[in-house]
């Protein structure tokens, strides 16, 4: 079962995608913001991360970048699900190492979808 690092400073938000993984049959650890989601990666193995962009601390940008730097994320899937939908945030998601990039409000249906093809 797919372990899936879910990070967004909304609460009502990561309940919403906890909601929508797990019952797709994902396992889910959720995280307040960028630190929070980077310290919890360091002790767990995520099948793929999900980030919000806008977080107070860190934000997904970066969060994405310094995951990039080390090795056991060089491969992992990171999906951005945030409110941005300027294709220069999503230039600056691709260079950071970004997989792909959903814009809330998110449809279920199409998260599950994008995220079945990039898990491996």
């Amino acid at each position: 079962m797919p372990l899936i690092l879910a990070v967004d400073d909304s609460p009502s938000m990561r309940k919403m995608v906890t909601f929508t993984l797990t019952g797709a049959g994902y396992q889910v650890v959720e995280a307040v913001d960028g630190i929070d989601a980077f310290e919890k990666a360091q002790h767990q193995h995520f099948d793929l991360v999900l980030t919000d962009q806008n977080m107070p601390r860190m934000d997904g940008l970066s969060l994405t970048r310094k995951l990039r730097e080390h090795p056991q994320f060089k491969t992992i899937p990171i999906l951005m699900l945030t409110t941005e939908s300027s294709d220069l945030m999503k230039q600056a998601g691709r260079a950071a190492g970004a997989t792909g990039w959903l814009v809330k409000p998110f449809d279920p249906a199409r998260l599950l979808e994008v995220m079945k093809k990039v898990i491996r």
